[in-house]
């Protein structure tokens, strides 16, 4: 999916223009027993209720793409016969009225799902959408519809204990000691069921949505979809770093790493203000043609290349946000830290002087220390 077209299905999100009708869902204490169920209808309760839910399942498709959304493949075979996909595909097609369908996804979600013994809320709603025509000024004719989206969110949301706080009372015009009652947090972990692709239905994906860029909760993965887990954003990272590190060995000067950051982070900057609709994504020979014009050697990026290929597959392609910081630069040594802004790393030069290695940093402007400005000698 394409952020626009994740944007096209969150605007969905709104009770005057959805078709989310009923939520479903259980709640579960930290022993994995369920306490209740949910099956009620939107239309019949509270406007303000309602909106809490929709609010809720909405988090589900936040976030950066790539990173706290994640895209899962269904192997051909998967799509053809297997329990796995069955589930899923039943749950949608009866837009989640199956109660036996329902009650399976609960027991996947709660006999693997590691949240430490938290209490947490389970809900799912499913819509379809008719999707408007697009026409070539990119403009939506909602009155020339000539498919149906089915699709449907399950989101997994932390349960917070109740708490005494003191709470003004109106009628008594006083403070008093109340409960605030178990509150439910924003969602932990979520997916949607299938994928949005080329504004059409894609049976062969699911969006899988995790608060945490450092937690995936690859439990959850193998149990609802059987699908090896990618890895998450930091793990890509560690990859990434330790293979440019293995591989350049003495060659890891600090004028290559920084030109290698500065190129993606460049390239990150222009696809953003290209506005292109598709995600941007570096293959790992794009990589090694940045290496290359970093003045890494032709042998040494073609090791680089084989070394990603091993660690992160043969057609692999990477989210540059996911192998470098593209908002800060760091460097930092046993006793000094220096951040600088990615656009002025440059600045930074290194030097040996009278034997010593140094970084240097030009001071020909204002300089503060601690917040007071200072003068520095010559």
């Amino acid at each position: 999916m394409t952020q626009k077209e994740l944007n096209e299905i969150r605007r969905r999100f709104r009770l005057e223009r959805s078709g989310f009708n009923r939520i479903y869902g259980c709640y579960v204490n930290g022993n994995k027993g369920v306490i209740s169920h949910i099956d009620a209808s939107l239309g019949m309760m509270p406007q303000d209720e309602a909106e809490m839910y929709m609010k809720l399942l909405k988090k589900t498709l936040s976030g950066a793409l790539g990173r706290n959304l994640i895209n899962i493949e269904f192997a051909t075979r998967q799509v053809a016969d297997s329990e796995e996909h069955r589930l899923l595909q039943t749950l949608r097609n009866t837009e989640l009225k199956d109660e036996r369908a329902r009650e399976q996804l609960y027991s996947r979600i709660i006999d693997r799902l590691d949240l430490e013994g938290s209490n947490y809320l389970i809900l799912m709603a499913a819509d379809c959408y008719d999707v408007p025509f697009r026409g070539k000024d990119d403009a939506l004719q909602s009155d020339a519809s000539d498919q149906v989206f089915r699709y449907f969110v399950c989101c997994v949301c932390p349960v917070k204990d109740a708490s005494l706080e003191l709470r003004y009372v109106h009628e008594e015009g006083t403070f008093h000691g109340l409960s605030t009652g178990n509150t439910v947090s924003a969602p932990e972990v979520g997916f949607m069921f299938p994928c949005f692709d080329d504004r059409s239905t894609n049976i062969y994906n699911a969006l899988f949505y995790t608060k945490s860029v450092s937690e995936i909760h690859q439990e959850l993965i193998d149990s609802v979809f059987r699908v090896d887990p990618p890895m998450s954003a930091p793990e890509q990272k560690a990859v990434f770093d330790s293979t440019l590190q293995d591989v350049l060995e003495k060659d890891c000067s600090y004028d290559v790493v920084q030109s290698v950051h500065d190129q993606i982070r460049t390239r990150i900057e222009e696809h953003k203000e290209s506005k292109a609709p598709q995600n941007l994504e570096l293959t790992i020979g794009e990589v090694g043609s940045i290496l290359g014009s970093s003045g890494v050697s032709a042998e040494k990026v073609k090791s680089f290349e084989q070394a990603c290929e091993k660690q992160y597959g043969d057609r692999a392609v990477l989210n540059p946000k996911n192998i470098v910081e593209s908002k800060k630069f760091e460097i930092v040594t046993p006793e000094v830290k220096i951040s600088v802004s990615p656009e002025h790393s440059y600045v930074v030069e290194t030097r040996v002087i009278n034997g010593r290695k140094y970084f240097l940093i030009p001071a020909d402007q204002s300089v503060e220390v601690n917040g007071i400005p200072v003068t520095v000698e010559e």
